[in-house]
């Protein structure tokens, strides 16, 4: 279903991600970018990063489940973090979902989220087989 691409003529990624993931047909599933609420609408973690990445990675997992598909099937990430310091702890939480053939993934460090309280947001692409 997917095939990572990992060129010899480009440095070893130093994170958990790849410099490209070639998928095959299947459903693609574009999840808008995740923050730290819960089914009520509460943010969750307020001020403590690495609960409201924890939080995130559930919340994509919902969104996966009801698709029909499983962390392994995401290609591609593109995480917003507030302060550079945020990295490791968000890289700590990845681990737990990602354990090989990393998604292709973007780090950006933003001024500021939707609201005051979000340290972190993740969006993330998945190639689902039919």
């Amino acid at each position: 279903m997917k095939e990572i691409i990992l060129p010899q003529k480009l440095s070893k990624p130093r994170g958990r991600y790849s410099h490209g993931v070639l998928v095959k047909p299947g459903r693609l599933l574009f999840i808008a970018g995740q923050t730290a609420l819960d089914s009520n609408g509460n943010v969750m973690g307020i001020g403590d990063v690495y609960t409201q990445t924890k939080k995130i990675y559930e919340n994509i997992g919902t969104i996966l489940s009801e698709a029909g598909g499983t962390f392994p099937d995401i290609v591609k990430t593109i995480t917003f973090i507030t302060d550079i310091s945020f990295r490791e702890k968000v890289n700590e939480i990845q681990s737990q979902y990602f354990e090989k053939d990393f998604p292709a993934n973007t780090l950006v460090v933003v001024k500021g989220l939707a609201r005051k309280e979000f340290l972190v947001e993740v969006e993330a692409i998945a190639c689902i087989e039919k």
